[in-house]
């Protein structure tokens, strides 16, 4: 069973290298990493439940990030969702902040700066 005193931060990403990256850095700062490799998978998990954060590609097979985010706004709308993504799309970018992501990062990002993020959020959230 997990430690309810460790945030649990979930990271869906259909390429198992970015996935396989953000949980070796979640784990090395000491948040709990539950990973996914679709929008559906995460869903269907339960984890939305008790995710503290969610860092999601926007880019995927079958459902895409924005709509991950949509969706996480409907049933945990204070829930900080972090979008990240591989392709320079200012337009997509702006429409994901309006929307209500915590923050947009681009491929390859600070792990600095994305566990910055993170804090920061969880740090707000108490």
């Amino acid at each position: 069973m997990a430690n309810p005193l460790i945030p649990v931060v979930a990271a869906v990403d259909d390429d198992f290298r970015v996935r396989e990256s953000i949980e070796s850095l979640l784990a090395s700062a000491g948040y709990a990493p539950v990973l996914f490799s679709s929008a559906e998978e995460f869903l269907g998990s339960g984890t939305l439940a008790v995710a503290t954060c969610v860092i999601s590609d926007v880019r995927m097979p079958g459902m895409d990030g924005i709509e991950l985010q949509r969706r996480i706004r409907l049933e945990r709308p204070a829930l900080p969702v972090i979008l990240i993504s591989a392709r320079h799309n200012d337009e997509i970018r702006q429409k994901a902040i309006d929307d209500g992501a915590l923050d947009f990062l681009y491929k390859p990002f600070d792990a600095a700066e994305l566990l910055k993020i993170i804090q920061s959020a969880l740090t707000k959230a108490k």
